[in-house]
């Protein structure tokens, strides 16, 4: 398994062709066999120097790689006068007449690669006076490699930037077209460029696409410029908007997570002054329970991201976005939907209501814990109980708190820094919470089987903080250390650890199931520690004390040592079961209830102690109130 196997391509095509073999069978990984050439690019020119001489500078650009054949074309290329490169009609020289030997080429991931570099040297060596004789031709060649039925070639192209270097290379290239009468409009069936002029006393300006995607039919997307952000105009501009209804697609096939475009990709080339604008997309499939997000292609990190926009509404068949236009980072935006992101209310509700309700429920177990502190830890294993609930409460409400935050940091589109922050300590703090419920379970055990090995307060106390927060800081720092540098620490959509990319989620996935196993473990010692009968005794009624007392400690011990996140097992067993998702969001935002009242409340020293305190307060009330006569 892993091993790269390379072959030739066939003698009618010219590169390589690589393999990987996976489960005993040889996969193809990259097909970078081409038959589109440099020198068939090269015919035209010799048959109609002057009307194309643009293509030999489009071939001296585009094909720069090929040092012999280079430097022989451009020492040609130097003896041309600049009236010789623009023909006589108008001054504005295209590239039409690369256009057949390019359509003609089947659309081979080898292809595909060579026609996309092409298009980025286009794009950054021949993008002045961009007419709509050069935006058609430019738009031809692109609509050749996207179109629906040669999606899947593009998981073998090379180069696994290919698509979003091509959706650079148009943006740049769109970018620079030129307004007829203050309008233009450009139309294939992949690849759609409008373009108007634009000022502060237009009334809101507004694109329109309606294009074809696959067999499906039509899909829509629409782009509004509001009226507020046109007001910050100081002179007329132009606004140039690109649709592209297949890239979305040809973007995931070099994505390993699950999460696809659901609708068009919509790109815009926009004065600096414009920064906000709405975008609205047709969704391709219209799922019912599965939740949108409005993204921006980053163009420096080349990944969707969350922060660029934010959702305005969503609905069966349609989502309204509002973006953040920025023209070196976000210039194109679409819509996100996962099969394994499941939206339902009950869903949110529950999840919404349960850390509220949890994060009061810690506070108060704090807050009794103080009040009693002095009366229930008398005792050395009584204090180390105590002093392991204290510090599981402790790390579960600040975790709590800090998922809220980052909830909120992730719908107003905070920055970047901030999202890696709020995950560092989330994750820390849930590690904390686990390596605590750790330290509990060894507690118990060293109470049921260790009874003649007796440990001192303060080696107990130094041996806990290393465990329970020594341990998930060394996790903590290593995960963002290896992984942020590859900008691999976050996953897409949420403030929390990637998985598909870098799986830096198994940071907090390993040690987690790992403790639950443990402290399974320790629940089995605990059940079969308090069954056992004592000697002579058989009867009936001391089965059901024991059946009640087992049952007991399973209820208490559970929450207490974190069992109800095994449940967490069947989510990812069965991603899209809802029943699953409600179960395990049901028992872990109720886990700080829980803890209080089966780790507090139902403690029946806790409860003796806080008798003990409010008898002692009304007793200091009526002493109070009692009148000391003068003497």
């Amino acid at each position: 398994n892993g091993a790269i196997c390379i072959q030739p391509c066939s003698p009618s095509f010219h590169g390589e062709t690589s393999f990987v073999c996976e489960d005993r069978k040889w996969q193809m990984f990259t097909d970078a066999c081409a038959s589109l050439d440099v020198q068939s690019l090269f015919q035209h020119i010799h048959r109609t120097p002057r009307h194309c001489t643009s293509c030999l500078i489009v071939a001296v650009a585009s094909f720069s790689f090929c040092p012999l054949i280079f430097s022989n074309l451009f020492s040609s290329l130097q003896r041309i006068s600049e009236e010789e490169l623009l023909p006589s009609s108008g001054g504005h020289a295209d590239f039409s007449c690369i256009i057949p030997d390019i359509l003609s080429s089947p659309a081979i991931p080898g292809n595909i690669a060579d026609i996309v570099e092409l298009l980025k040297k286009i794009s950054l060596r021949l993008s002045e006076n961009v007419n709509r004789g050069k935006m058609q031709s430019y738009s031809r060649i692109a609509n050749h490699i996207l179109n629906s039925s040669i999606i899947s070639n593009w998981a073998f192209v090379k180069d696994r930037d290919a698509s979003s270097i091509l959706l650079d290379s148009v943006n740049l290239f769109a970018g620079k077209l030129l307004l007829r009468n203050g309008s233009e409009s450009v139309q294939e069936h992949f690849i759609s460029t409008k373009g108007y002029s634009i000022h502060k006393n237009t009334s809101g300006k507004s694109f329109d696409f309606s294009m074809e995607f696959s067999n499906t039919g039509d899909i829509t997307g629409h782009v509004v410029i509001p009226e507020e952000e046109l007001l910050k105009l100081p002179r007329t501009s132009k606004a140039i908007s690109i649709a592209f209804p297949t890239l979305g697609a040809i973007i995931e096939t070099n994505r390993l997570d699950p999460v696809f475009v659901n609708g068009m990709v919509l790109s815009v080339s926009l004065p600096e002054e414009l920064q906000q604008i709405l975008l609205t997309f047709e969704k391709v499939n219209k799922l019912e329970n599965v939740k949108a997000q409005c993204v921006g292609w980053h163009s420096t990190e080349r990944r969707w991201d969350n922060r660029a926009c934010k959702m305005k509404s969503d609905n069966i068949s349609s989502v309204v976005c509002i973006c953040k236009h920025h023209r070196r980072t976000f210039k194109s935006f679409s819509i996100l939907m996962s099969p394994t992101m499941l939206r339902n209310a009950v869903l949110d509700y529950v999840t919404r209501v349960g850390l509220g309700l949890s994060i009061f429920s810690l506070v108060l177990c704090l807050i009794i814990e103080t009040v009693v502190w002095h009366h229930v830890t008398k005792t050395e294993i009584t204090y180390m109980r105590h002093f392991c609930l204290v510090n599981i409460a402790t790390s579960l409400l600040i975790a709590d708190v800090l998922f809220i935050l980052a909830a909120i940091v992730h719908h107003t589109a905070l920055n970047y820094q901030l999202c890696v922050a709020a995950t560092f300590f989330i994750h820390f703090f849930y590690l904390a919470l686990f390596f605590w419920m750790f330290t509990l379970g060894l507690l118990i055990l060293y109470g049921l089987l260790l009874i003649f090995f007796k440990i001192t307060r303060s080696a107990f106390i130094a041996a806990a903080f290393f465990i329970g927060y020594g341990c998930p800081l060394v996790i903590s720092i290593l995960t963002v250390a290896i992984t942020e540098p590859r900008n691999g620490y976050l996953r897409s959509g949420a403030c929390w650890l990637n998985w598909y990319e870098t799986k830096a989620l198994l940071a907090f996935v390993v040690p987690a199931l790992s403790i639950i196993v443990v402290n399974v473990v320790v629940m089995v010692v605990v059940v079969v520690k308090t069954g056992r009968s004592s000697v002579g005794e058989g009867c009936k009624s001391q089965d059901l004390s024991n059946m009640i007392r087992i049952s007991k400690n399973v209820v208490l011990l559970t929450p207490l040592l974190g069992l109800t996140w095994g449940f967490g097992l069947a989510t990812i067993v069965n991603s899209r079961s809802l029943a699953f998702h409600v179960t395990f969001a049901l028992l872990n935002a109720f886990q700080g209830f829980f803890i209080l009242l089966f780790g507090t409340l139902l403690d029946r020293k806790t409860r003796e102690a806080l008798r003990m305190n409010c008898l002692s307060s009304k007793q200091k009330c009526s002493l109070a109130k009692v009148k000391i006569p003068p003497p």
